[in-house]
């Protein structure tokens, strides 16, 4: 993969609207997570997310397309339009056809949906938006971005839920190796909406602390679940020759992907995460002491964080390398988490520095992990190893690098 170059970034997380206000929020550890406010969460067990701050999809958006998209599309929209400006990519080669997009979602314009069934069961059929027939469907925001930007090469969307993220943008370097110039491609999410939440919910896997400083802590002894989000990122990937042809800056190298998935937890066989941090690091080129830093997953949950630590703990040492979750601060986003974090790793290489792990206080000593907790650790970085679980099993891992790195 190492022909295939990160020139645009688009991001709109709890943490900030754009890279700069979400990279300032990052590093100074601000995390934004509180009680949820678009909806009432007082009738649920859990009531904390990481909820993006003061878009107005209004500002950035027609007001014909406000009507027939989720927030979710809003904000993958807006992410799309970002990371195109970043790259710089004004004329599209082709008229559009040499330019593809490869999304990732795990539940679709949830409340979009929910709206138009309450239309359907409160006022009848003749009141359900016929807007409903793609709105609440995961592959919208491929749908929808590539509409909006006139982009009509090899598009798709993977649902494998907080591994979408990278499995996205291994699916748009596949397309880049069979020809096509550019994808755009990540994942940006949002169910903050009742119906969205009585499905996170039902997994039992969230928080349901009230304090958000205690309610979301990865490898903490003291975990107890998670808290979600909304938001996410859309990066633009070219082929290494399309970028240096046009001139555009390289914010980083995709070197390895690999993914695998876990048997069932009643056969006992544990987690293949390890297999695929491996496989990845073998496709790029790489030995495990190549890599500079681990942006974790960091589930929350005690089980997975053990399956994860151990995993970490095989591939790298006790302490073998410095590990991070800056999405401490964010919450979990489903989709667009991994997507989130590949741009965190992009910005922590350029300038030096591991962003930091917040309120986790008691790193369980049994992990041997070197965690960076409360503040930034300047580094030099070249190499970054992402991991990215999803619920049943999925799990992906990216390695990035600097834009010399070969």
């Amino acid at each position: 993969m190492t022909g295939f170059v990160i020139t645009g970034l688009g991001v709109i997380a709890p943490t900030g609207l754009g890279v700069a206000d979400h990279w300032s929020a990052t590093l100074a550890g601000k995390a934004n997570l509180a009680q949820v406010t678009r909806f009432d969460p007082s009738p649920y067990t859990s009531r904390l997310a990481g909820e993006v701050p003061g878009f107005d999809a209004a500002a950035h958006l027609h007001s014909r397309l406000l009507t027939q998209t989720d927030r979710m599309t809003q904000l993958a929209l807006v992410a799309s339009d970002w990371a195109l400006a970043d790259a710089g990519l004004g004329d599209l080669p082709d008229d559009g056809y040499g330019v593809g997009v490869v999304t990732a979602s795990s539940s679709g314009g949830f409340e979009f949906g929910q709206r138009e069934l309450q239309n359907l069961w409160s006022r009848g059929p003749g009141h359900v938006s016929a807007y409903q027939s793609f709105a609440w469907f995961y592959a919208v925001n491929s749908g929808q971005i590539s509409i909006r930007h006139g982009l009509r090469g090899p598009s798709g969307v993977l649902v494998s839920d907080q591994a979408g993220g990278l499995d996205a943008i291994a699916q748009a370097c596949r397309r880049l190796r069979s020809g096509t110039s550019a994808v755009l491609t990540g994942g940006v999410e949002g169910s903050l909406c009742p119906w969205g939440w009585a499905a996170l919910s039902a997994s039992g896997r969230m928080s349901r602390r009230s304090d958000p400083t205690r309610a979301y802590l990865p490898f903490d002894e003291d975990a107890d679940g998670y808290v979600p989000g909304e938001g996410g990122a859309v990066l633009l990937l070219e082929r290494q020759d399309a970028a240096r042809d046009r001139g555009a800056v390289v914010h980083g190298r995709v070197l390895g992907y690999a993914s695998s998935f876990d048997p069932h937890p009643e056969l006992g066989e544990g987690s293949t995460l390890a297999v695929a941090i491996r496989a990845a690091l073998g496709r790029a080129g790489l030995a495990a002491d190549d890599v500079d830093v681990v942006f974790a997953d960091g589930a929350g949950v005690p089980a997975e964080d053990r399956a994860e630590a151990a995993a970490l703990r095989e591939v790298f040492g006790a302490g073998g390398v410095p590990v991070t979750v800056p999405k401490t601060m964010t919450g979990r986003l489903s989709s667009g988490a991994a997507s989130l974090d590949v741009v965190n790793a992009l910005l922590a290489i350029r300038d030096g520095v591991i962003p930091p792990t917040v309120h986790v206080t008691q790193p369980d000593p049994r992990f041997e992990l070197d965690l960076v907790r409360n503040a930034p650790r300047p580094a030099t970085l070249r190499t970054a190893l992402v991991v990215a679980r999803g619920h049943h099993g999925f799990n992906a891992v990216l390695v990035v690098a600097s834009p010399d790195r070969t």
